[in-house]
């Protein structure tokens, strides 16, 4: 049977007929966050290789137009950048400028205006790079998915007496010794509906209480929990007859939210 959300947390949902795809342009960063490990690492090595390459040119551009490259064993003439004598150097000299490495080999006068200028460019925006590109990685690690690893529902719900009611329990633990800080719990039921108008609904959405009227759903996550639902008149369960129940079409999507306390 397909799964709407899988057992990992991903929805089952792939998105088809999108004409605006600009839309994901527009929302840079979190288009870059949202993409996958190789493509995030392939982005990450373009940002600063492209960005080397051209500063590296332009650096080589200047060398070739004040004739710095005719006057390289000139030890008169003044050039932009000492010892840029090449593409190769000029790249290499650009990425010295861009990570302000520094190796004291080429570095550029004070006769050259236009390189002051590209200087100062580079400098601007190569920290513009830096803080995009290492705000997007730490963004990317700091993804809740591994730490949703460890925590851990029961492989099974029941549905059994409770006080005296019959409710719908499953049960939830964290392994790790980090509290979940403000931790809430919901959860809401996939089905099919056909309303009293005649329309169709696929994927109805309707809630499950799981203690929102009592204050049961904000959790107090250090030991297990068990999470129960009361299957009263307010239920979506209460005219299901426990035969149907078992042949029934829905499926139940837990979610747990809150914030880790070392993060």
């Amino acid at each position: 049977r397909q799964r709407y959300v899988e057992k990992d947390g991903k929805c089952n949902v792939q998105h088809g007929n999108v004409r605006e795809t600009y839309r994901y342009l527009t929302d840079i960063f979190t288009t870059l966050v949202d993409l996958k490990w190789r493509f995030s690492l392939l982005v990450f090595i373009l940002a600063y290789a492209v960005t080397w390459l051209f500063f590296g040119l332009i650096w080589w551009f200047i060398a070739y137009c004040r004739g710095d490259l005719d006057h390289l064993e000139d030890h008169a003439w003044t050039p932009c950048v000492n010892n840029l004598n090449g593409f190769v150097s000029a790249f290499l000299f650009s990425i010295e400028t861009e990570t302000t490495i520094g190796y004291g080999h080429r570095v550029i006068t004070d006769k050259c205006p236009e390189g002051i200028v590209l200087l100062l460019l580079q400098a601007i925006l190569g920290s513009m790079v830096n803080a995009f590109m290492v705000g997007c990685m730490f963004v990317k690690i700091s993804q809740p998915n591994k730490r949703a690893e460890t925590l851990v529902f029961s492989s099974h719900a029941v549905v059994s007496l409770r006080d005296d009611r019959l409710c719908l329990m499953f049960r939830v633990g964290d392994l790790r010794d980090s509290h979940i800080v403000e931790a809430s719990i919901r959860a809401k039921l996939i089905k099919s509906k056909q309303t009293q108008e005649g329309e169709f609904i696929p994927l109805d959405q309707t809630d499950l209480s799981v203690g929102f009227e009592t204050g049961d759903d904000r959790l107090f996550l250090v030991s297990p929990l068990i999470i129960s639902h009361e299957i009263d008149e307010r239920s979506p369960f209460w005219d299901v007859a426990r035969h149907q129940l078992e042949k029934d079409d829905f499926e139940i999507v837990v979610i747990l939210e809150g914030m880790v306390e070392a993060t």
